[in-house]
């Protein structure tokens, strides 16, 4: 009986690995980076001791160097305009993103620093032993959490060039989007994770507009759409603030369910058609009183919480 013949072509590519699947050493460099290293991911123990890539850590590679490729034409942008550009990683926990950008954008070019604020002291203090072993002198930390880091910034002296959250809990990502809005930072980027603050201010649903309520009448209704409706302030808050505003998936939603990233560039002061916007909405739902929006405020609004150096006419 003649043998079965592979019909496979003799150099034909290999087939593409499923999403949920486990990379051996071999084949990790598909999943990299033009510049990036395999020892600075064994380093972050997101490759194997063998140099292997597990399924759970190929899913955080992906998001993270997605991340890091739609980051890069304004990181670019801020070392053309800055001698010493500044990015802000606001809630960076255990900094794996932080580390990626400074070996691919700041380590080549011999300048700028890279701050990574995170709460949680173990975490900053492995951040700060690793960076002073790799020689990242120009990454730095902050055990703040980023609502006070910002406070301690906001004295003009320390300009912000590019401010990224990646899965900052609750109110977290609001404070770096705080911060990046009060700094005036020309890049902002966050990937929000779970947000509960609108679900709660949503419960009891008294004084809305009739007819919304059963929108969020249901605890799993308020859940999701106490998510969605967080993003859409977020959105049209940093539109108000002069921020040219893209909302989109991350990656393939079989790396990771909180995946929707806000990704904005500073391109006006402020944009009155996006004020009056949010204005309506919150007009329709006058319980929506976000620790953002106190935090902000609205471009030409007046007290201690709008900027004055935002404050100005209407030019949308």
């Amino acid at each position: 009986m003649a043998s079965r013949k592979s019909h496979r072509a003799p150099n034909a590519a290999a087939a593409p690995t499923p999403a949920r699947a486990a990379v051996v050493a071999s084949d990790v460099h598909r999943e990299l980076l033009p510049d990036q290293s395999a020892a600075l991911l064994q380093e972050l123990h997101l490759l194997t001791r063998t140099g292997d890539l597990n399924a759970d850590t190929r899913r955080k590679l992906k998001q993270i160097n997605h991340l890091a490729n739609l980051l890069r034409p304004g990181i670019d942008d801020a070392f053309a305009r800055q001698p010493e550009p500044v990015l802000v990683d606001a809630g960076a926990g255990n900094a794996y993103l932080g580390f990626v950008l400074y070996e691919l954008f700041f380590g080549p070019r011999g300048r700028g620093q890279l701050w990574s604020v995170e709460v949680r002291p173990d975490l900053v203090a492995r951040g700060k032993e690793r960076a002073h072993r790799l020689g990242y002198d120009r990454m730095l930390f902050a055990e703040r959490t980023v609502a006070d880091w910002a406070a301690e910034v906001q004295d003009g002296a320390t300009r912000i060039d590019a401010v990224v959250a990646l899965h900052a809990c609750d109110t977290a990502t609001d404070d770096a989007l705080a911060l990046g809005i009060r700094a005036q930072a020309p890049l902002i980027a966050v990937v929000p994770c779970c947000q509960a603050e609108v679900a709660r201010l949503l419960g009891g649903g008294t004084g809305v507009r009739a007819g919304l309520g059963p929108l969020w009448r249901h605890p799993w209704h308020r859940r999701e759409f106490g998510a969605h409706l967080t993003n859409v302030v977020r959105a049209l808050l940093l539109e108000a603030h002069g921020y040219q505003v893209t909302v989109t998936e991350l990656a393939g939603w079989e790396h990771s369910l909180k995946n929707e990233l806000i990704l904005a560039r500073k391109v006006q002061r402020s944009n009155g058609l996006a004020i009056r916007q949010l204005q309506a909405l919150l007009a329709d739902l006058p319980r929506l009183d976000m620790q953002l929006l106190r935090v902000v405020g609205l471009p030409g609004t007046s007290g201690p919480e709008a900027p004055p150096d935002l404050a100005g006419p209407d030019v949308g």
